[in-house]
């Protein structure tokens, strides 16, 4: 009976320890793949959820997140505006949610800030930037390819000449949001 009983000892304390083992291994394992997913891929996880998120130099901003590029997000917030926002400006995103999606499909992973600000320059959309201190509104003339050109004129005010009273150049790294309503 001893020996029975000094076996049943041993084998519980083997498949505790193969337990113990199994456990390591997955949480290295999770740990590890958590290691891979980016912003964005968080972000992608997120789509169609009403995010919250906080950005360096303008107020936060709550909205449901339509889209999410290669480089920026979208949200739709309250008065029919939209956001676009560079993912280098975030500093915080709040609601998330434990979802994580990689990109999928050749174009998803590609469309970018530069391809999104020359859609908004094309329908010739008036917009507000903040790129730190005061907001500037006006119309997106032309996006190059590490800048954007705006012509500066009151919202409420179609781009016209006479309206225009200054072309500002704005590097898109000093792009923190653009809203278009």
């Amino acid at each position: 009976m001893q020996w029975d009983a000094l076996f049943e000892d041993l084998e519980s304390q083997f498949d505790a320890l193969q337990e113990g083992d199994l456990y390591g291994e997955v949480a290295d394992r999770i740990r590890t793949e958590v290691g891979k997913i980016t912003v964005l891929d968080r972000l992608r996880g997120a789509v169609d959820t009403v995010v919250r998120i906080e950005l360096a130099t303008a107020e936060p901003l709550q909205g449901l997140l339509t889209r999410v590029g290669k480089d920026c997000l979208l949200i739709e917030a309250d008065r029919a505006e939209e956001w676009l926002v560079p993912v280098a400006a975030l500093t915080a995103v709040h609601r998330l949610g434990p979802w994580a999606e990689p990109a999928v499909g050749a174009v998803a992973g590609k469309l970018g800030l530069a391809h999104l600000l020359r859609g908004i320059a094309r329908d010739r959309s008036p917009v507000t930037l903040f790129c730190g201190g005061i907001p500037i509104t006006g119309t997106i003339d032309r996006v190059g390819a590490d800048f954007l050109e705006v012509a500066e004129h009151p919202l409420d005010a179609p781009r016209r000449r006479t309206e225009v009273y200054n072309v500002r150049l704005i590097p898109t790294q000093a792009l923190q949001a653009v809203r278009r309503r």
